[in-house]
């Protein structure tokens, strides 16, 4: 006997109907009319005008651009090459055993990681302030440093950093800890009694275990850092900072495209900070492929 042909299931296309529906509208659709949108020149919400890849070129050649692009990428850099070592350092020494207090001291580490964006940057205003400044009194009473040090007027990028240290660092930390607990001891054990140091089991044994981990977070960093927008917005009032220092991408965007008024100029700069996202994904996946290659060889 021939068995019949299957029947269809409608339940889990209802069950998936209502993602479906959200997705369209509010994901698919305007994805592809931002498409077109950045082959147009805006002029308000009514009049527009076709111009094919000019806005690209235009967004090319522009310097501020370019500006934008290198404080994004000197702030990424800052997140990825200290906070990161610095939370997966502060995640061995929590996973160290005979830790007391271990889940009060993952709770205060993470815990700025629940405290918004602006009232980050509204505390670190206050804090880089010159002469009453946190920062700047710590270190005048300890080493003499200059009360009336420009933080937010020459050292920009650095305040930055520092800002979203303090605010991600516990995030990160989470995520090494996790890896860390699922290292098998008894690979650690192990390479102890054949005389490896600390360095080289952290090398040869924890590092190949955490990598899938650690790859997840530089890229998520790098993802999360590029998106930066609200911190310098806020802690500069609305503005770039002096001189631009504070310019990011997404800033650059948002200026062309709501204070300007070129929706369309600003739609393409997001496409070109998609595609710069994926260079950097792709790039950072090449290598954790290299890496892993190199492990199994």
């Amino acid at each position: 006997m021939k068995r019949g042909a299957p029947k269809f299931n409608v339940a889990p296309w209802v069950l998936l109907a209502p993602f479906l529906v959200c997705f369209g509208v509010f994901f698919a659709v305007p994805l592809v009319q931002s498409v077109g949108l950045s082959m147009r020149q805006t002029f308000g919400p009514a009049h527009s005008e076709f111009v094919g890849a000019a806005n690209y070129r235009n967004v090319l050649i522009d310097p501020l651009f370019w500006k934008a692009v290198r404080n994004t990428i000197a702030f990424t850099a800052g997140s990825v090459l200290i906070q990161l070592p610095l939370a997966l350092l502060l995640a061995m020494l929590l996973n160290r055993p005979g830790i007391r207090g271990r889940a009060i001291f993952r709770a205060i580490f993470f815990a700025p990681v629940l405290v918004g964006v602006v009232f980050v940057a509204m505390i670190f205003g206050v804090i880089f302030e010159k002469r009453t400044g946190l920062v700047n009194q710590a270190l005048h009473s300890m080493i003499g440093w200059d009360l009336d040090f420009p933080w937010l007027q020459m050292y920009v990028m650095p305040a930055l950093i520092i800002a979203s240290l303090w605010q991600y660092l516990g995030f990160n930390m989470v995520y090494f800890l996790g890896a860390l607990q699922n290292v098998r001891k008894e690979l650690v054990e192990a390479s102890t009694l054949d005389g490896a140091g600390p360095w080289q089991r952290f090398r040869h044994v924890i590092v190949p275990q955490i990598r899938p981990v650690a790859s997840f977070v530089v890229l998520l960093s790098i993802v999360g850092s590029f998106q930066i927008f609200e911190l310098p917005y806020v802690l500069f009032n609305g503005t770039a900072g002096p001189d631009n220092r504070g310019l990011t991408v997404v800033m650059y965007l948002y200026q062309m495209g709501f204070d300007q008024g070129d929706l369309g100029y600003a739609s393409a700069v997001g496409w070109l900070l998609a595609v710069l996202l994926m260079v950097f994904a792709l790039f950072q996946r090449r290598l954790a492929g290299e890496s892993k290659q190199g492990v199994r060889a």
